[in-house]
This record gives C-alpha cells, sequence and structure tokens, in this order.
C-alpha cells in the first residue's frame, strides 16, 4: 500500500485549480448523474503527467486507486490501465480488458468512459464478436451503456462503422440524456467516415433516434440538410421537450 499512499500524496501536491472549477462540467447536484462524486480540483493535463510517473502500477494497486471517491484518482488509475494496455502483450491486455469490465462500478461519470472505453474495450473486441457490446447496451447501468458506444470509437477510427450502428439502435429508446449525447456524438464520428452511410442510417432510423442524438450527429452537415433531416424527426411524445 506503500505506492498508492505515495500516489495521493503526489495527486494532492498537483491540485493546480479548485473543486468547484473542476466539478463544472459535471452534474453533481442531488439526484443527478454525478451527484456520488469529488473532486480534488487536478486538471486533466496534469493527471496525464502523473501517468507517466505511476505507469508500473500493480493491477492491485490500480483496483485500489480506482475505488477513490475522487474522480481524479479514478481517471488517473484508468489512463495508467490505457497506458498498460498499449503497451501489454495480448495476454496482458485480455486480462486488463477482464480487469476493466469486472470494475465498471467504478468507471461512473463520463470523463472516466470517454478518456477508457474505445483503447481498452474498443481495441480488444475490435476483431471480435461485439456480443459483450450489445450486453453492456442493454445494462441497467448508464455508464455501462456509454461503456458500450464510446468502445465502438476505436472502431470508427479503423473506418468500422456498422457495429456503431448496431449499438446505437440498441439505445434509442434510452431515457438518459447522457446516452442520447453519446450515441450522436459516435454517429457524429462516422459520418466523417463515411457521410453517405451515416445519413442513410439516420434516415432509416428517423422516427426512432432521440433529437439530442440526432443533433449532434449531424452537426457537421450542411445546414439545410440539417433542417430537412430534423423535420422528418418524428420522435415518441416522451422525448418531445429533447
Amino acid at each position: 500500500m506503500h505506492n498508492l499512499e505515495s500516489v495521493h500524496k503526489k495527486v494532492i501536491e498537483s491540485i493546480d485549480s479548485t473543486s468547484a472549477h473542476v466539478a463544472r462540467f459535471f452534474k453533481t447536484g442531488a439526484g443527478e448523474y454525478g451527484e456520488h462524486d469529488s473532486f480534488l480540483g487536478v486538471t486533466v493535463p496534469t493527471i496525464r503527467k502523473l501517468v507517466k510517473i505511476f505507469e508500473n502500477l500493480t493491477q492491485y494497486e490500480i483496483a485500489h486507486l480506482l475505488s477513490s471517491k475522487f474522480n481524479e484518482e479514478r481517471l488517473l488509475a484508468l489512463l495508467i490501465l490505457v497506458k498498460q494496455y498499449q503497451k501489454g502483450s495480448a495476454a496482458e491486455k485480455e486480462a486488463i480488458y477482464n480487469f476493466y469490465l469486472t470494475h465498471t462500478d467504478y468507471v461512473n461519470n463520463w470523463n472516466l468512459v470517454d478518456s477508457s472505453a474505445h483503447h481498452i474495450v474498443g481495441e480488444y473486441l475490435f476483431s471480435k464478436d461485439i456480443l459483450p457490446l450489445i450486453q453492456l447496451s442493454n445494462s441497467s447501468i448508464l455508464w455501462e451503456r456509454r461503456i458500450a458506444i464510446v468502445a465502438t470509437w476505436y472502431f470508427i477510427r479503423q473506418s468500422k462503422i456498422q457495429p456503431t450502428f448496431t449499438i446505437a439502435q440498441t439505445l434509442f429508446n434510452d431515457r438518459e440524456d447522457l446516452i442520447h449525447k453519446a450515441t450522436g456524438w459516435m454517429l457524429h464520428e462516422c459520418g466523417k467516415k463515411n457521410e453517405s452511410a451515416m445519413i442513410k442510417f439516420l434516415t432509416t432510423h428517423i422516427h426512432e433516434i432521440p433529437r439530442t442524438a440526432l443533433r449532434y450527429a449531424i452537426e457537421r452537415l450542411p445546414s439545410e440538410s440539417r433542417s430537412q433531416i430534423m423535420m422528418s424527426n418524428q420522435r415518441n411524445p416522451l422525448f418531445k421537450n429533447e
């Protein structure tokens, strides 16, 4: 545990902002998605510098760091895990992938998901069956559903966009705005690789896709095209206030 004491001490010494300033990007009020989270006031660039110092932590130590109540320490643990995954052998990558999926309780805010899911889950499953992503997309846990869609970012970067379309369809009826935004974001990324395929997908599912997701997906299209697509999108009344 000595290493963990050193890590925590270094994180505290590295505070370069205020907890309120860092937390402004998250909804931490009562009943909101980040209500559980606490912040120290360490910015992401500084956390990335700490990764270089502590990248050789053991998995046991990473697990303990990942259970921290402070968002910045959980982010540090995940970025170390990403670093180890990228440098690891095939066997080590498999072990890290499995470790990640057994610790998703701690990957519990959007910044934690978005900085790790595609690097670990997406990369590992790229040449494999995407059934684990489908299972995650049907989870009752918000963050596991977000992991499912954000993990496909790795696929998109390799110009493989169909998995994103598959996962997106499982999330169209999701009730969480954070899932709508993530879905739209990934569809937007698909559009960068193959705009016509993305538009065809949206057109096919125009009456299913939440308006928030749709707005994110089409934001780089010409204004006339955006207007036409939005006008065609007649959503379920439950989503009328999006």
